[in-house]
Parts: C-alpha cells; structure tokens; sequence
C-alpha cells in the first residue's frame, strides 16, 4: 500500500483483530445466540484493500486462534487448533492459521472482484453475508480432513440457525457502513491531506521521534502492569489457600500475555490516531498559511521562515544572503482595465517566475496584494543575481499582448545571521529607490 493513509488504517484493523480476538469484544453472548465476529477485520480489509492485506489479517486471527487453544483448560473440540495438545501439530498448524489465511486470501479475491462490477455495493453486501459460511466450510472441511475422530465434515457448516442470520446481518452492516464511510468526501479529504503532509517543510523534524517515545512509554506501562497483575494473582491465589500448579501458573501467564497484548493493540490504535491526526492538523495548519492564489508562502508563513533561515545559518561564517521586495508596477490599472481574471493571471506569473528562478536558491512569499518578496540563502554575488532579475523583468514584458507587465525590485545583500526587521527595513528603501528610479527595474545595496 503505497498511501500513508491506508498504511495507518490497516494498522488499525491489526490491532482491533488482536483486540477482538483476545477480549469478549470478538464474541457476542446472548442465550442461546453465541456470535464470533472476531473475523470482521479480515472482511473490512478485503473490502477497503487487497486479497494480501486481508490475507494477513486472517494470519493473525488464525495465530490468536492456536494460542488461545493453548490453555489446558479448553474443550478438546478447541484443543485440536492448538499444535501442543492435537497430536498432530503440522495439521494444527494448518487448521488454526491455513484455513484462516485461506479464508482472507479468498474474501478479498471476492470483494476485488466485487468492486469491478456495475452494482458493487449489491456484491460487497452478498459477499459480506456468505463470508462467515465459508470460513465455516473451510474449517470444518479441514478438520474433517486433518481430525477425522471428531466427526466434523464440510457439510457440517451447512447448518442454519439463529445465530448465523444474526452474524451475516452484522458482517453486512459493518462492512457496507465501513465502507461507505471510508469512501466519503470527508474521509477522502483528510486521506488527500494525509498524503500531502510530507511537503509540509515547517512541521516540527523531532515529532517523529517524540511520537516514538510515548508509543514506547505506553508498551513499557503495558508490560509492567501485566508483570504486576501476573505476580498479584499468584499471590492472592495462595493467600487464599488455594495452590498454583504449574498448570494453573502456565494459564495464568497465557491469559496475562492475552492482556498485554490487548493492551498493546489499544495502545497502538492511539498512537495511529493521534498520528494520523497531528498530520492532519499540521498540513491543514500549513495550507492555511500558504496563498491560495499563487500557492506560494503567505506573509506570516514567509516571515517565519526568514527568522528560522536566520537560526539555521547563524554558524555559517561569513555566509551572505539576499533579501528582495518585488512590487507589481501600476497592477491597479491592470485589474481595472482588463479585469481581476487578468490581474490574478499577472500575480501567478510574477510568483511562478521568481519561484523558477529563485526556488532552489531560498524561498518566495507573498506579503500584500500586489507585493512579493524573496529571501536568498545561497550566496550569490551581485553580477549573478542581476542577471536572474533582468531575466526576470524579461520574462513578465510579454505576459500580456496590450500592456507591458513590469516590478519594482528592491534588493538588500546581508550577512547571516540578520535581524528580520533590519532585513525589511533596508530592503523597504531600495525598492522605494527602484521607484523613484522610473520603475521596471531594480535597485540593490551591496555589502561594502
């Protein structure tokens, strides 16, 4: 999976499969309804992705399957899944984790096929309610195969009761309404964002590893309170008088390690989230401060990062910058005589010119209406950057057929690390100068 977005959100379907599968989440109770919906997961993945996503996540539930076929305590129809009490542990092995990695392969062939077809939601649906028949088929036919003293066959999941139809309805309203959701304006809006966030060249470079240390603090919280919890049952067992086999101790630590990784799973879904959510926040944050128009930085934005350029060159010896104030000349005239339509035309070729010609040597920035300015952190000597600004001045001649676009360009050379307001100051009287020079040209103080 090549989107961000969906690497989280299969993340998620981990971890709520681990969570299912090893609480009462994963199972539905209701005398005399008993319900597993601890497979749901692979049915969403198939249905959202591809047959090898829900195909792993079928791996992962037939894993959860053979451990908790590992306690001594379980019925001997249970045992069989579990390859330390069958006798036969290659086909435990098969029946526990094959059938249901069969399983996923299969479902997401099917929801592949679904999604390709005129009516998909009517197939998504269809498919969603025969899916928990045929794990049934695939399990039974593999123990009647593997295990044939237990008398199961494939014909065995045939039956139908009550508690099928319960769990088909169930398998086709979170199906459709995971997918329906998934697929909506709102949710692909935040996925675009998601996808986009890695242009964003103003998030914080530590937050990586900070989200890293609170996932780790939580699996380190996780852990100890099993120890503890482990260690306290044990006790209390035998406060009570009642002795801890090594029976009892060994199911004792199989239903902790149930716990942590419960724990884990929960911890994991809240780290993808606020994850997913600080992306969101961030690159929504940062489109914010970009101009919509010209999708160039906006003032504060451009600002920001004149102050932030300062700090990063500071230990630069002797580096120089340039800083230039760039003005439409007459831009008032253009928008009245032609149209806003045509001015906004002239702004998006002023700022994709000096983005052009400028991008790679520092950044550009809208900070009024019809005023831009550029901040150059690469040195470039005097002769260099005029010849940039004619080609500049060049270039907008012959943006419009009936009137010469032309700017006013100030430019102030400096020396890291500069005071911003120094910077504008400076820069301010140049283009004042450019001004009162005839306009369409520039003017430029060099460090003497």
């Amino acid at each position: 999976m090549k989107s961000c977005f969906d690497r989280y959100f299969f993340g998620i379907l981990i971890a709520v499969e681990l969570l299912m599968s090893f609480t009462f989440l994963g199972y539905i109770h209701l005398p005399p309804i008993s319900v597993t919906i601890a497979y749901l997961p692979i049915l969403v993945a198939g249905c959202l992705f591809h047959p090898a996503q829900s195909a792993w996540i079928g791996l992962i539930f037939g894993i959860t399957s053979m451990y908790k076929a590992s306690a001594s305590y379980v019925l001997p129809a249970d045992a069989v899944f579990s390859p330390f009490f069958s006798g036969f542990p290659i086909g435990s092995l098969l029946l526990s984790i094959g059938t249901r990695a069969v399983f996923g392969f299969f479902v997401g062939i099917a929801f592949l096929f679904a999604r390709k077809r005129k009516h998909y939601r009517l197939w998504i649906g269809c498919i969603s309610a025969i899916a928990p028949k045929i794990h049934s088929l695939l399990v039974y036919t593999a123990m009647g195969i593997l295990f044939p003293e237990l008398g199961y066959h494939y014909y065995s999941a045939l039956n139908w009761d009550l508690g099928d139809a319960v769990f088909a309805l169930i398998c086709v309203a979170v199906v459709t309404l995971v997918w329906e959701i998934y697929n909506s304006d709102t949710v692909q809006n935040i996925k675009l964002c998601m996808e986009q966030s890695y242009k964003n060249p103003y998030a914080p470079k530590k937050m990586n590893l900070y989200f890293f240390i609170f996932a780790f603090s939580m699996v380190c919280m996780a852990i100890f309170a099993s120890l503890y919890f482990s260690e306290r049952e044990s006790y209390m067992l035998q406060r009570h008088g009642l002795l801890v086999s090594d029976a009892i101790s060994s199911d004792l630590l199989l239903l902790q390690i149930q716990f942590l990784i419960a724990m884990l799973s929960l911890n994991v879904i809240s780290v993808i989230l606020l994850i997913s959510i600080y992306k969101y926040m961030s690159y929504k944050e940062y489109k914010g401060e970009m101009d919509g128009l010209t999708g160039i930085m906006g003032r504060r934005m451009f600002l920001s990062h004149c102050e932030k350029a300062q700090k990063e060159h500071a230990k630069d010896a002797e580096r120089t910058g340039w800083f230039l104030f760039v003005d439409a000349d007459y831009f008032k005239e253009i928008n009245d005589s032609f149209g806003h339509s045509v001015g906004d035309q002239v702004l998006m070729e002023i700022a994709g010119n000096l983005q052009k010609l400028f991008g790679e040597e520092g950044r550009v920035g809208r900070i009024g209406g019809d005023e831009f300015a550029v901040i150059v952190e690469n040195t470039l000597t005097k002769q260099e950057l005029m010849q940039r600004l004619d080609q500049f001045l060049q270039n907008l001649s012959g943006v419009l057929s009936d009137k010469k676009v032309s700017c006013s360009i100030g430019g102030y050379q400096f020396v890291f690390p500069q005071n911003v307001k120094h910077l504008l100051t400076e820069t301010d009287d140049m283009l004042y100068q450019a001004k009162a020079n005839g306009r369409a040209c520039y003017a430029l103080k060099e460090i003497q």
